[in-house]
């Protein structure tokens, strides 16, 4: 398996921690940010096979971060972004997808259950 690139950017230490040993295990090379200032800016810098993003994250939300990231010019304007989100109201899965969300995975999740998220997006944009 090629060494795929994630930007992994969430709040949460400890679920950024045990995201990115699940993903790491499998071979993935992640970059881990814990606010959306900070991913807009790495999603500037790089290019990444996949994004995962939390909803809630201080300087700006996962959602503000997909819009940025679909509306503006930037290496990764058409790379899957997963929403990782506490917020299973159908309003904001509406509006993760009007941001141009890929997936939407309501917390609480099991790795494992992201882990089959992110090899069949990045199975799927292999075969574009």
């Amino acid at each position: 398996m090629a060494n795929y690139k994630i930007l992994l950017a969430d709040d949460e230490a400890a679920l950024r921690f045990l995201l990115t040993e699940t993903l790491a295990d499998e071979g993935y090379v992640i970059t881990e940010t814990a606010d959306g200032k900070e991913a807009a800016e790495r999603l500037q810098e790089a290019v990444f096979d996949l994004v995962i993003l939390d909803y809630m994250m201080p300087e700006r939300t996962g959602v503000e971060v997909c819009e940025w990231l679909r509306s503006h010019d930037n290496p990764n304007r058409h790379a899957p972004v997963i929403l990782l989100t506490a917020k299973a109201l159908e309003k904001d899965r509406e509006r993760a997808k009007a941001a141009g969300a890929t997936r939407y995975i309501v917390k609480p999740f099991s790795p494992l259950q992201l882990l089959d998220t992110v090899e069949e997006l990045i199975r799927a944009g292999a075969n574009e």
